[in-house]
């Protein structure tokens, strides 16, 4: 049986449906077709149940650093609890909701494995049989990444746990060692340690080696993480890991051994693009899907398959997935619209303590591309910070264009970072002058004073 329809995207996470939530009521029928959970990897494994982990750890180090409630936190983190509120956050890893609404939109579903078969072709693996569609306009690829598995000796022995599996453990393990100290790995470090796990951080970067994190942030966090009781080892590279009996073992290079009862890979994601079909349209399986900045596949005749979110490599984040799904989606509908923000304002927010939140680039970033960069470095100096209590860590580094005097890039880290970061957006997506932003007074006392100190700083 063939079926046609306008737009068949195929996978249904963050991605995929707000490229549905343009095209079927923009008056195309289109259909989602998804092999997992309605939702994808930030319902139910990432953004919102790893932020449930996090968040009891986070007001309790809040309450601790202000002298007048510090007598007052007499306990710690409700371990059962916490696991209970990050189920339920996940919808108890049912996915009946977001059902619901592809449904309240009017387009259809199938629960299937789906594979390219060749221009605008899909076919579907589902329990009853297969099915082969047909788009009339567009197909799209919006199958997300996976946990990258490092090439170290002994790894595919060892039983390592990915994100998907420490985000979504049942019970609180021992000892934990976690390579890579990227957003997943510094998150679920401080989550797990908060819930009574012993802590060990690998990662072969410096502070000053990480490519998307500036130096200042790294410093921070370590700083806290340590504080904390988690071992953090920067610039340690690993030679082989192993296991005996419950014991994982990590060796370096340095001829350190670090042991555990299990091994985190927070080493990176790659695109799950193995078993999609590319090869019947000429791609390579495996690899990262490149587009035009109208998330149109670039390599592929036609101008029919287009790819969002991770496949494509360009922002691994679920906020810019979607935006980019809007864009494609607004494309196939005809109109003139293009994800060109991707490549000067991608918000990040690690929501850790000290939470770290940047936009644009960093001063290596700029200095690369040969900006005539004047930086404004500055610890939490406002009002607000000391209302915040006491070792409040972190500060923020501003980027700035003179040429334009324009920022290009801001990184915060401390509390609250994380609602700080948007204002920032706005000034380098608005290509606002510094002489304009001199006129939007930030309110007092609020964390947003940060901005009248820069500008202060700056000389204005």
């Amino acid at each position: 049986m063939v079926d046609e329809y306008d737009v068949i995207i195929i996978g249904g996470g963050a991605a995929g449906e707000n490229v549905a939530g343009r095209t079927q009521p923009g008056g195309l029928r289109t259909i989602i077709i998804e092999a997992d959970l309605v939702g994808g990897e930030c319902s139910y494994w990432a953004c919102m149940p790893s932020k449930a982990l996090l968040r009891p750890a986070e007001v309790l180090a809040q309450a601790r650093r202000v002298p007048a409630a510090l007598d007052a936190v007499t306990g710690t983190v409700d371990v059962e609890k916490t696991l209970r509120s990050r189920d339920a956050f996940a919808n108890q890893y049912d996915d009946y909701g977001q059902v619901k609404w592809v449904e309240s939109i009017e387009a259809d579903l199938i629960r299937g494995q789906a594979r390219l078969a060749g221009p605008r072709r899909v076919s579907v693996e589902t329990a009853d049989g297969v099915r082969v569609l047909t788009a009339a306009k567009a197909v799209v690829l919006a199958t997300g990444s996976r946990t990258a598995v490092p090439p170290i000796p002994g790894i595919e022995d060892v039983g390592a746990w990915s994100s998907r599996d420490i985000v979504t453990a049942k019970a609180v393990p021992d000892s934990i060692i976690v390579l890579g100290m990227g957003p997943v790995g510094a998150e679920m470090a401080q989550a797990w340690r908060s819930l009574g796990s012993e802590v060990t951080v690998i990662d072969q970067a410096q502070a000053d080696g990480f490519p998307k994190i500036e130096p200042f942030a790294v410093e921070a966090l370590v700083q806290q993480m340590e504080e904390d009781g988690i071992r953090v080892l920067l610039g340690a590279s690993v030679e082989a890991v192993s296991r005996q009996g419950a014991t994982a073992t990590v060796r370096l290079a340095s001829g350190a051994q670090i042991a555990g009862s299990e091994l985190i890979l927070a080493t990176g994601r790659l695109p799950s693009t193995d078993d999609v079909g590319l090869e019947t349209v000429g791609l390579t399986p495996g690899q990262r899907i490149d587009v035009n900045d109208h998330l149109v596949v670039s390599e592929v005749e036609g101008d029919w398959l287009y790819a969002v979110g991770d496949v494509n490599g360009r922002a691994l984040l679920t906020h810019q997935g979607k935006y980019q799904a809007r864009q494609a989606g607004d494309h196939i509908l005809g109109k003139q619209t293009a994800a060109w923000a991707d490549n000067v304002a991608v918000p990040a927010v690690m929501f850790t303590d000290p939470q770290i939140a940047s936009v644009g680039l960093t001063e290596r970033q700029a200095r690369e591309q040969a900006l005539n960069v004047r930086v404004v470095e500055m610890g939490w100096a406002v009002a607000a910070s000391s209302l915040l209590g006491k070792d409040t860590k972190g500060g923020a580094k501003f980027i700035v264009d003179e040429d334009r005097r324009v920022l290009v890039g801001v990184t915060f880290a401390g509390p609250g970072a994380g609602e700080l970061i948007h204002a920032a957006t706005i000034a380098i997506v608005g290509e606002v002058t510094l002489d304009r932003l001199w006129h939007a007074t930030p309110a007092f006392p609020t964390m947003s004073e940060i901005w009248l100190r820069f500008l202060e700083s700056y000389g204005l």
